[in-house]
């Protein structure tokens, strides 16, 4: 069997609004939420958010396929959200081609910085 993250924690001053901040951006569905605020990412996926009052930064990367990238993005654009094209540009509103394919980076509303890329590193 190969391995596979089934799901991660992640703090948040607010859960719920971090999951649904998530799961609109991404253009998924929350979870019902009990103890932690769940988005499903995929069949092996969860993100658990979960309230807490200090914590640092994470960083989360999304191989996605063209088609979502762009949604994704639309969606960022959309809510006016800063983005970049590595993680020391956040925001200077470009993409990137590493690997021959599309990348960007931007943050969440708790200073998590998100990935997004077509071709995995």
């Amino acid at each position: 069997m190969a391995i596979t993250l089934n799901h991660t924690i992640v703090p948040a001053r607010d859960k719920l609004a971090a999951a649904k901040f998530f799961a609109r951006i991404f253009g998924l569905k929350r979870g019902h939420t009990d103890y932690f605020a769940p988005v499903r990412v995929n069949k092996s996926l969860t993100l658990l958010f979960d309230d807490d009052t200090k914590f640092e930064s994470h960083h989360l990367a999304f191989h996605v396929s063209a088609r979502e990238f762009d949604a994704i993005l639309r969606r960022i654009k959309k809510a006016k959200i800063a983005f970049g094209s590595a993680p020391w540009s956040l925001d200077d509103g470009k993409l990137n081609d590493w690997n021959g394919g599309r990348g960007v980076y931007f943050c969440d509303p708790n200073g998590h910085v998100l990935e997004l890329m077509t071709v995995p590193q």
